[in-house]
C-alpha cells in the first residue's frame, strides 16, 4: 500500500484498503512462439484471443474493477465529471449534413440529449425522422451509425447497431409520414447507399464475413435494392470471381455511385487505403446485370475521389502530384492517363469534391487549417472566404441546386452547420444553437517541432490565458498519425476544458502518417517509415519542455485506435519522458492482426506479415512486443469496449498483462472496460463523459506538482 501512496499522494487517501492491497489481478501466462522469416517471437497472452476462454470475461471485470476502485477514489474525479457533463451537455454537437430534394438532413445531438438524432428541415420546418434512444434498455443502447436520403428527399436509408458495434441493420424511411418500411437488411455496417435519380431504389455494400472473425471484411459485395422488393432476393452487382473481366482482392470491397445528372454508374473498389480502384459503365446495364465495366483508374493512378456530372467525370487524382488536383475525363473514354487537368495542384490539400448546380465544390485543407473553393462551369476557380481559421469536416451539396453547406468548427468554436450560396457568401444557419459556454479565458496556439531528421512538425495547444512558462504545467499531448488522415485538426475542445480549468495544457500534434501535407506526409509515417509517427511525438513534447510549457515529471501523452501506435512505441521507446500515458481503445499489438475482425483489410497500411518486409514493418510498430521486463515506465491507463469491430479488446488487455507484469517503476497500470460500447463511434454521450472524467482525474493525479 505505501507504493501507491507514493503514486498518487493525497488523492489516494481513500482507496479501499481492500483494492490497494490486492492490486490488479494477475493474468494467466500461456506462452505460444511463432517464427518469422528465421525469428521467434514469444506471446505470452495468446488466449486472450479467444473470446470464450473461460478466464477471458473474469479477467477484463476484475480488471475493471480494480481500475475502478482506484479512480473513484481519486478526490477530483467527481468534479471533473460535473463539469464534463456541464460542457457536453451545453453543447448542440452535429455530425453530418445532406441536401436533397430542397431538404437540409442532419444528424445532431441536441444540448442534453445522451446520443445523435437525425433530422430534417424542410420549408423552415424542422422535424425529428430518427431517434435511436428510443429503443434504449436498462443495460444496452442503440446508435445510429450511417444514413443516406434519396435525391427527391422522399426516402431515407439508414442504419443502427447495437452497444456501439457497429454492426448495423439497414432500415428505409418515408420522409414525409416518417413511417419505417419492412424492409430490414443486416451486414450493412459499411452500406453506403447510392440512390437511382428518381428514388425508387439504391446500391448497398454487404458484409458476408460471420461477425467477430478475421473475415469479417473480406468478400464484401455490391447490391441493389428496389422499394418494396424482398431483401433477400436483391441483386449481386458485384462480388470477387463474379466477372471474370473485374479481377480483385478479397480485401478489396465493392461500391457502385450513381447520380442523377448521368446516365453512367461507377464500381469503386475501396480497401484502408484512399485510393479507389474505378470502373464505369452505362447504369442500365448494371442495373439488367450485363454491365461491361470500363477501367478508368488503378490504386497506382492515386484517385482519391470521383464525380459524375452527365457524360463528364471529374476525378481527385495525387499521382505525381501528392496534394492533389482534379482533373477531367469523358465517361465513355475514361482513363485517367487521357483527363485534362482542371484545377493545378497548389499548396492546399484537395480532400474532397461535391457537386452543386453553380459549379464543383471543393474541401481543401491548409497545414491542417480548413478551406472551400469552388469551379465553376467556366473554368473559374474561386476560394470561398470562411469566417475562422478552423476545420471543415464535412461539404453537403444539391445538384439541384445552388450553394453548399458545410460543417465549421474551431479549438474553441463548437461545429456549427454554415450555408454558402451562390455568391460565395457564408452564413450561419441557425441549426446548431450556440452554447452557454465562456471560450474567452482560453488561448490557442500553433507551434512547430523539428524531428530528428529537421522535418517540421506542427502541433497545437490549448489553454488558459495567463499560463506561466516554468515548467511545472501539466500537460496532454494526443497524436494519430495513420491512413492519411487529418485527425487533429482544429475542432471544439469541448470536454477538455474540464482539465485546462485545472490548469493543464491540452495539445495535439500532427505527426507524420496523417494527412495534413498530403499524400507525402502520410507515406512518411507509413509501412517502414511508421517510426516517424511516435518520434515525430517525441520531437513535440520534447519541444514543450524545451519552451517551459511542461517537463517529463507533468506530461501526459494519448492516443486513440491506431494512435495506440505512436502511443504506446513512444512508451516503450522514451519512458523517462512522459508521467503518464492514455491509450483509448489502442492498438498494441500489430503482429496479431490476423486474428481480429479487422485484419486483412489493414495490410496496405501496416504491411503483411506473410511478406519479410512486412513482418519486419509490423514488428517495429508492436508496443505490446516492445516491452521489457524491469522497465521503468510510466503511469499507463488503456480503455477498452468489449464490442468494439475495429481494434479487437485483446490489444488493451494484452498491453495492460504485459506492463503490470514487466514495469518496476511501482506506477499503475489500469485497464478501463465498457461492457456495452465499442470502438466509441456509437458511444453514449454518458459514456463519453465517463470516460473523459476518469481520464482527466488519471492525468492530474500523475501529472500536478
Amino acid at each position: 500500500m505505501p507504493v501507491l501512496f507514493r503514486l498518487f499522494g493525497a488523492a489516494t487517501l481513500a482507496l479501499a484498503a481492500s483494492a490497494a492491497t490486492a492490486g490488479p489481478p494477475v493474468a494467466r501466462v500461456e506462452p505460444v512462439t511463432d517464427t518469422h522469416f528465421g525469428e521467434k517471437v514469444v506471446d505470452r497472452y495468446r488466449w486472450m484471443e479467444n473470446d470464450k476462454d473461460p478466464d477471458w470475461l473474469p479477467f477484463l471485470k476484475n480488471q475493471n474493477a480494480y481500475t475502478r476502485s482506484v479512480l473513484d477514489a481519486l478526490p477530483q474525479r467527481a468534479e471533473l465529471l460535473a463539469r464534463v457533463q456541464q460542457l457536453s451537455g451545453d453543447v448542440t454537437a452535429v455530425s453530418r449534413i445532406e441536401r436533397a430534394g430542397g431538404k437540409t438532413f442532419y444528424q445532431q445531438r441536441p444540448a442534453g440529449s445522451n446520443n445523435f438524432k437525425l433530422f430534417v428541415q424542410d420549408q423552415g420546418k424542422t422535424r425529428l425522422l430518427v431517434d435511436p434512444t428510443t429503443l434504449d434498455s436498462a443495460t444496452s443502447h442503440y446508435s445510429l451509425d450511417w444514413w443516406s436520403a434519396s435525391p427527391d428527399g422522399s426516402k431515407l436509408a439508414y442504419g443502427l447497431s447495437k452497444d456501439g458495434s457497429e454492426d448495423s441493420v439497414l432500415h428505409i424511411m418515408d420522409v414525409a409520414s416518417g413511417a419505417i418500411l419492412p424492409e430490414r437488411i443486416a451486414n450493412t455496417q459499411s452500406a453506403s447507399p447510392s440512390w437511382l435519380a428518381d428514388s425508387t431504389g439504391f446500391f448497398y455494400n454487404q458484409l458476408t464475413g460471420k461477425v467477430n472473425t478475421p473475415e469479417r471484411f473480406l468478400d464484401a459485395r455490391a447490391r441493389f435494392h428496389r422499394i418494396g422488393d424482398d431483401p433477400s432476393r436483391d441483386r449481386v452487382i458485384m462480388a470477387r470471381g463474379q466477372d471474370r473481366a473485374v479481377k480483385y482482392d478479397k480485401i478489396q470491397m465493392p461500391f457502385v455511385f450513381t447520380t442523377p445528372h448521368s446516365r453512367h454508374a461507377l464500381l469503386m473498389l475501396g480497401d484502408v487505403r484512399q485510393e479507389y480502384r474505378i470502373l464505369v459503365a452505362p447504369l442500365q446495364d448494371v442495373l439488367k446485370g450485363r454491365a461491361r465495366w470500363t477501367a478508368v483508374a488503378d490504386f497506382a493512378d492515386e484517385v482519391t475521389g470521383a464525380e459524375l456530372q452527365g457524360d463528364e467525370l471529374y476525378l481527385l487524382s495525387n499521382r505525381g502530384h501528392p496534394r492533389g488536383r482534379i482533373v477531367k475525363v469523358s465517361a465513355q473514354s475514361p482513363s485517367v492517363r487521357n483527363a485534362r487537368e482542371v484545377v493545378a495542384e497548389s499548396g492546399l490539400v484537395l480532400q474532397s469534391m461535391a457537386r452543386a448546380r453553380d459549379g464543383l465544390y471543393l474541401r481543401a485543407m491548409d497545414g491542417g487549417v480548413g478551406r472551400v473553393l469552388r469551379l465553376e462551369a467556366n473554368g473559374k476557380l474561386t476560394r470561398i472566404a470562411l469566417p475562422f481559421d478552423g476545420t471543415v469536416p464535412a461539404l453537403a451539396t444539391d445538384p439541384e441546386a445552388p450553394g453548399a453547406l458545410m460543417l465549421l468548427s474551431g479549438w474553441l468554436t463548437p461545429t456549427a452547420v454554415w450555408s454558402i450560396d451562390a455568391g460565395g457568401r457564408v452564413a450561419d444557419t441557425g441549426l446548431t444553437p450556440k452554447p452557454a459556454i465562456d471560450t474567452s479565458p482560453y488561448t490557442t496556439e500553433r507551434r512547430f517541432a523539428v524531428a530528428r531528421d529537421g522535418t517540421k512538425i506542427p502541433y497545437s495547444l490549448v489553454y488558459k490565458k495567463g499560463l506561466k512558462k516554468d515548467g511545472r504545467n501539466p500537460a496532454f499531448i494526443s497524436a494519430y498519425g495513420s491512413y492519411g488522415a487529418a485527425a487533429y485538426t482544429p475542432a471544439f475542445v469541448g470536454r477538455s476544458l474540464a482539465l485546462i480549468d485545472q490548469g493543464a495544457i491540452v495539445g495535439f500534434a500532427n505527426v507524420r502518417g496523417g494527412g495534413e501535407y498530403g499524400r507525402d506526409w502520410h507515406r512518411a509515417g507509413q509501412l517502414e517509415n511508421k517510426p516517424n509517427t511516435w518520434r515525430d511525438l517525441i520531437a513535440v513534447v520534447e519541444d514543450m519542455h524545451k519552451q517551459g510549457y511542461s517537463a517529463p515529471a507533468h506530461t501526459a501523452i494519448g492516443g486513440r485506435s491506431a494512435g495506440g501506435i505512436p502511443t504506446g512505441m513512444a512508451l516503450a521507446e522514451r519512458p523517462d519522458l512522459f508521467a503518464a500515458v492514455v491509450s483509448g481503445v489502442g492498438w498494441h499489438n500489430p503482429l496479431r492482426y490476423v486474428a481480429e475482425q479487422n485484419s486483412f483489410a489493414e495490410e496496405p497500411e501496416w504491411g503483411a506479415i506473410r511478406d519479410q518486409a512486412g513482418f519486419r514493418a509490423l514488428k517495429s510498430i508492436d508496443s505490446y512486443q516492445a516491452v521489457k521486463d524491469g522497465g521503468k515506465y510510466p503511469a499507463v491507463l488503456l480503455t477498452t469496449g468489449v464490442t468494439d469491430p475495429r481494434v479487437a479488446p485483446f490489444h488493451p488487455a494484452k498491453m495492460a498483462a504485459r506492463l503490470q507484469a514487466a514495469s518496476a517503476s511501482g506506477k499503475p497500470v489500469l485497464l478501463r472496460v465498457d461492457f456495452d460500447a465499442g470502438h466509441g463511434m456509437g458511444s453514449t454521450r454518458a459514456q463519453q463523459d465517463q470516460e473523459a472524467a476518469d481520464t482527466y482525474a488519471f492525468i492530474l493525479a500523475q501529472t500536478r506538482p
